[in-house]
Order: C-alpha cells, then sequence, then structure tokens
C-alpha cells in the first residue's frame, strides 16, 4: 500500500505540471500559435528522451507504439487546440474531464470487464466538480468545439488503455520518448501549414518553451506512463482532474482569477471523486489478493512447479473476472 500511494503521488504531478502550463502559455509565450506551441512541447522531447535511451521498439510493436502516439499525443493534443480556439476553457476543461468515464465505458466494451458502480459514480462526480469549479454561467457553445474537446477526451481515454493493456518490452523513458515523437510528427504538418512562422524569441519565449518541453512533455509523461504502467487505467485518469484544478489555483494566486464559494465546492468534490475513483478500483484488487490462492503466501511467479503456477495464474483471473462483473455487495465494501 505504501508503494501504491508513493505511485499514486508521484503520478498526480503530471495533471498538476500540465495545469501550469496555461498560465505559461499565456503569459510567457507568443499569442496565436497552439499547435507550433503543442509540437515545441513534445517533439525535442520525444528527441531528447530517444537519445537518452537508444532504444527501438521490436518489428511487432511498431504499429501499437504509432497508433498510441496518435491517440495520446499527435490527436490528442490537435483536437485539444481545436476545442480551445472555440470554447472558453473552463467548458473545455470540463468536457475533458469526462475522460475517466470513457476509460470506464474502454474497460467494459474491451476489456469485457464491468467497473465497479462506484467508480462510475465518483467519476461523474468528478466532472461536476470540475464544472462548479470553472464552468461560466456565459459560456458560449460551438458545435464543432464541443465534438473536438469530447474526440480528444475518447482518444486519451483509449490511449491509457491500450498503453495499460497492450504494453511493449520498451522501458518507461523509451516508451514515452517514442511517444511523443511520433505525436510531434503528426502535429508537424498542422504547425507548418496553418500558423504563421516564430519571429525572434525574447528571453521569456524561450523560458516558456523550455518549460513546456522538459517540464510539461519530458517529466510530466514519463511520470504518467509510468503510473498506467503501475496502477489500473481507472485510477490513473481520474488523477487527471488535477490538471483544471491546477489551472485555476495558480490563475487565482497570479492571475487575480475570483475564487467563490462554488468553485470551493467544487474543488472539494473533484477530490473527493479522485479519491472515490482510487478506493473503488482498489477494493477490487484488494478482494482479488485476500482471496486469490497463493503457495506459502509467495507471488505467483515465484511458485516453481510450471502446473501450480499455470493452476494459479488461470484461477487467479477467472477471479478477477467475476468479481469485475459482479455487482459490489461483498461485505468489504460494506461500510
Amino acid at each position: 500500500m505504501p508503494n501504491r500511494t508513493a505511485t499514486i503521488l508521484t503520478t498526480a504531478l503530471a495533471p498538476l505540471i500540465w495545469g501550469s502550463t496555461y498560465l505559461v502559455t499565456t503569459e510567457f509565450l507568443p499569442p496565436d500559435r497552439p499547435f507550433t506551441a503543442a509540437l515545441i512541447r513534445v517533439l525535442p522531447a520525444g528527441l531528447l528522451l530517444l537519445a537518452w535511451t537508444r532504444r527501438i521498439p521490436k518489428r511487432s510493436e511498431w504499429v501499437t507504439v504509432i497508433f498510441l502516439g496518435f491517440l495520446n499525443i499527435g490527436f490528442f493534443q490537435a483536437m485539444l487546440f481545436v476545442a480551445a480556439y472555440r470554447l472558453p476553457g473552463g467548458l473545455v476543461a470540463v468536457l475533458s474531464s469526462t475522460q475517466t468515464l470513457m476509460v470506464l465505458v474502454f474497460t467494459w466494451l474491451i476489456g469485457k470487464t464491468m467497473p465497479p458502480k462506484a467508480a462510475w459514480v465518483w467519476s461523474a462526480a468528478g466532472v461536476l466538480g470540475i464544472a462548479l469549479l470553472v464552468l461560466s454561467p456565459q459560456a458560449r457553445y460551438d458545435g464543432t468545439g464541443i465534438l473536438a474537446a469530447l474526440a480528444g477526451a475518447a482518444a486519451m481515454a483509449l490511449g491509457v488503455y491500450l498503453s495499460k493493456h497492450r504494453r511493449t518490452s520498451l522501458p518507461v523513458l523509451a516508451f514515452t520518448g517514442w511517444q511523443l515523437f511520433i505525436g510531434g510528427l503528426f502535429l508537424l504538418p498542422a504547425a507548418l501549414l496553418a500558423e504563421p512562422r516564430l519571429e525572434s524569441l525574447s528571453p521569456a519565449n524561450i523560458g516558456g518553451y523550455l518549460y513546456l518541453c522538459l517540464f510539461g512533455a519530458v517529466l510530466a509523461y514519463v511520470l504518467f506512463f509510468r503510473g498506467i504502467a503501475k496502477l489500473s487505467p481507472a485510477a490513473v485518469s481520474s488523477l487527471g482532474l488535477l490538471s483544471p484544478v491546477s489551472a485555476f489555483i495558480l490563475g487565482w494566486l497570479f492571475l487575480g482569477q475570483g475564487m467563490d464559494a462554488k468553485s470551493l465546492a467544487g474543488f472539494a468534490l473533484v477530490l473527493v471523486s479522485i479519491f472515490g475513483v482510487q478506493r473503488a478500483v482498489m477494493k477490487k484488487v484488494g478482494l482479488f489478493l485476500q482471496e486469490c490462492p497463493f503457495q506459502n503466501n509467495q507471488p505467483i511467479f515465484f511458485i516453481q512447479n510450471r502446473t501450480l503456477r499455470k493452476y494459479v495464474i488461470f484461477t487467479a483471473v477467472q477471479f478477477l473476472q467475476n468479481q469485475l462483473s459482479a455487482d459490489n455487495n461483498h461485505p468489504q465494501f460494506k461500510s
């Protein structure tokens, strides 16, 4: 449990850093160049990690790596910026916060396992919390912008799910590097064709781009993909709610943005919803660890007898599938 808590806390740093990029973008970067900012953020970061790790995927893994780079970075970033151009930031945050619900949907449709009912409830509560925190009554609605925001959330949700269940032989640093590099290649045509070239850059511009690259991409995505490798997709996705929370708090501290009782209520609801999703997911895992058969309390892969090890793994998988598809009526689930 302490290791899991440490993993959750380090993974949570990623969305907290991403929340700071709004402040950096608006205060330090040249205006009206979102695709250029996204490109400079991810492509050099990917090249840096690839130069450091010097690892390439196996031939059978290229399709997976390219597809995940497109989903997690390229398409997601493009849709995010299209939505940001057409919708208020608060509405984009609300629509993007549906990502956890979409991860649960993909777990159900692709994984053929029904997530706990509590995870659905708390995920929906998180969307409500973000709405209370950042949504303005004067928000304007644009159909294309709404579709772009939802498409981006769906792409990231599918990318998170597949990153967990379509694992490659690459270590986290190399896997992150390829994701960023491939996503940057998808963003390159949009940045070159849709936006004017950058003129001379000020020291503030250079510092902003360096922050986005080193912290907003290299550090944040390494922590994010490391979290995916160790936690469930729903648990990781729910932490993404911290991104608009971070952006709101930084805006209040440094940009003079207002905070009222409704915002505080939304802030509290978001934190409670994240805890609720983590707890709902861990109940399933805890019940599995409690009742799954072990030999002398040894982990499955330390059991020497091959036949027994296969039996234990088969029994464990059957147990987990049954528990994930059952209602949460186990006595352990009741307070």
